[in-house]
């Protein structure tokens, strides 16, 4: 004689065996696929055999990275959103013979700054800057070069104040100094004989 039971059970079952081969599949997953596509773990050599693990290496890298940048206080954020557009500009300096000059950007801490300069003879520079509220006459040195004809490089600042260059002609000839530059630098200081020169960027 059936009971209600026997058709409960066999749902029971059922749903057992479902459940097993869903966890089963799970499982295989995990360690087929997921491991390393996610954590470059390849205990049955399938993500080699997949392509899977030059992904999950690329992810640990940017992991280790990501943790380093938040874990250290000293380290640059990966991303840091601003809330205005970047600026450019591409200024030429005629520098006379035995004369320097003085060309700056103001930048606030963690802005970048993307530059490249070159000259049409070797020059003498300081590439330095001054913090908000330094010391009179302080500057902080970041490259000093007695004979170059170009640089170019990345300046993320430590500090506000505003950063740049000292160009000195020590040639017997005029030199011309080309700037080019990128970044979310307000203003730029031209220091002359006669004053000051800014120019805005807002």
């Amino acid at each position: 004689m059936t009971t209600l039971n026997e058709p409960i059970q066999g749902s029971r079952d059922r749903l057992a065996v479902a459940t097993g081969v869903a966890i089963l599949v799970a499982g295989l997953l995990l360690v087929t696929v997921v491991l390393p596509a996610e954590y470059a773990a390849d205990p049955l050599g399938t993500g080699a055999k997949l392509g899977l693990l030059d992904l999950g290496e690329t992810g640990k890298q940017v992991a280790a990275i990501e943790a380093t940048a938040k874990g250290s206080p000293g380290q640059a954020e990966i991303v840091v959103p601003q809330k205005r557009p970047f600026a450019s500009e591409t200024v030429d300096f005629r520098v006379e013979p035995g004369k320097g000059m003085e060309y700056k950007y103001r930048l606030d801490k963690g802005q970048v700054l993307l530059y490249s300069w070159s000259a049409t003879a070797p020059v003498h520079f300081e590439f330095h800057a001054e913090p908000d509220g330094g010391p009179r006459g302080y500057a902080q040195t970041y490259e000093k070069v007695d004979s170059a004809a170009a640089s170019s490089g990345t300046l993320t600042a430590p500090f506000s104040g505003i950063h740049g260059w000292y160009w000195e002609n020590r040639t017997g000839s005029p030199v011309t100094v080309t700037l080019k530059s990128s970044g979310f630098y307000t203003l730029s200081h031209e220091f002359l004989e006669t004053g000051v020169k800014n120019k805005n960027f807002n």
